[in-house]
């Protein structure tokens, strides 16, 4: 199996990261690695020289940043999610 893994940068107020962590939770993604920026505040300059964006969440399976929530959701409407995910230790 595959050692892809889920990363979210995110904060605990923000509505956008916890339907991000409802919709891959509800896929069944149990090990999902979060680096919250409200506590660790120096992550986020961590996180906009990798994904070149401001705003949480910002979401990578495996190693492909596939962005934030608009995103995330939009790969599951497209049905593209699934495989993206399918690797990934549940």
């Amino acid at each position: 199996m595959s050692l892809r893994k889920v990363l979210m940068y995110c904060t605990a107020a923000c509505p956008f990261c916890r339907s991000a962590e409802r919709l891959l939770s509800g896929k069944g993604v149990r090990e999902l690695e979060k680096v919250r920026i409200d506590l660790e505040p120096q992550r986020r300059a961590e996180m906009v020289e990798k994904s070149g964006r401001r705003t949480v969440p910002q979401i990578w399976i495996g190693g492909l940043h596939v962005g934030g929530f608009d995103e995330l959701y939009a790969l599951e409407r497209e049905g593209r999610l699934d495989s993206l995910l399918e690797a990934i230790p549940r």
